[in-house]
């Protein structure tokens, strides 16, 4: 099955992951930090985008370490075997890995019991990594 997007990464039409939000921002300062489009990097059929050269040096040294969860797709989505889209301010980082969420509504609902929906997103995700959220 070939696609000309791969269907495992969130990304826009440009191939951009996390609406192009630096990843490494999130747990280096904690918040939403845009990235430069000159400073990019492709990992996992996205393109991440990074504020500082530092943290595409930080990315590019350990990508598994800072690329979001379910490529960037919305965590409490693949606990219920779907793929929906995120809103870069609705995150958190459990157990030192980044997670996104639809919106912040989703985002209170997940974080109440969070390790419960990672371990059914866990199971999820095998299934559904590779199948468009259409599918689902």
């Amino acid at each position: 099955m070939t696609h000309s997007k791969t269907t495992e990464v969130n990304t826009d039409v440009t191939g951009v992951v996390i609406r192009g939000y630096d990843p490494v921002a999130y747990f280096t300062e904690g918040r939403p930090v845009p990235g430069r489009s000159d400073l990019s990097v492709e990992y996992a059929g996205g393109k991440y985008l990074f504020a500082t050269p530092a943290n595409r040096v930080a990315f590019t040294a350990n990508p598994a370490a800072y690329a979001p969860q379910y490529g960037g797709y919305c965590a409490f989505g693949v606990a219920l075997g779907k793929k929906f889209d995120i809103d870069p301010a609705s995150w958190r980082i459990v157990d030192k890995k980044l997670y996104f969420n639809l919106n912040p509504a989703i985002l209170e609902k997940w974080s109440a019991d969070a390790h419960e929906y990672i371990q059914k997103a866990e199971t999820n995700w095998p299934q559904i990594r590779e199948k468009a959220a259409s599918e689902l």
